[in-house]
């Protein structure tokens, strides 16, 4: 019995777009049963908010860009905004440039922003799958519907999706 892997060429998968994000879905729970990985553009002034998930596994690696964030609990948790958040050992926001890695397990506060005047892009993986294709899937749904973006949409879509929000996502 022959064993084949897969191999995603260049400008290969899936890929769903918006005005505020583009997502190309380059392995998803149908090719694998340890993540879901997905190649997101994430443009200026898009903060997708701090928030946790209390059964996914996330991982980011910058490939282009600059990003600001976060991947820890901090002191205090503060509901209008995360970039002053402290870590009980000090730690705070992080400069993400290409090369960077950020691991986040269940349970940890997260979050990312693009605070610059270029687009940032990066590798997105999240395990189990398929939960984050069908929130991504119905994320740009929402925001392709046109007209003022429905938060009372998004807030609904992201708790059906283990997705706690602790600050405002903030499109561009």
């Amino acid at each position: 019995m022959s064993v084949d892997g897969l191999v995603v060429p260049p400008g290969g998968g899936r890929t769903l777009v918006s005005t505020a994000q583009r997502v190309t879905f380059k392995v998803t729970g149908a090719d694998s049963r340890a993540a879901s990985t997905f190649e997101v553009s994430v443009p200026p002034g898009f903060d997708v908010g701090a928030h946790v998930h209390a059964h996914s596994e996330e991982l980011f690696y910058v490939l282009e860009g600059e990003l600001e964030v976060l991947a820890f609990e901090p002191t205090v948790r503060t509901a209008d905004g995360w970039r002053g958040w402290r870590s009980p050992s000090g730690a705070g926001v992080t400069r993400a440039r290409p090369g960077t890695l950020i691991l986040v397990p269940p349970g940890c506060p997260h979050a990312f922003a693009n605070p610059t005047g270029a687009p940032a892009r990066m590798l997105f993986q999240a395990s189990p799958p398929p939960d984050h294709e069908r929130y991504f899937e119905e994320l740009l749904d929402i925001l392709n519907a046109g007209g003022e973006v429905d938060h009372a949409a998004i807030a609904e879509l992201r708790a059906r999706y283990d997705i706690k929000q602790l600050t405002p996502m903030v499109p561009p």
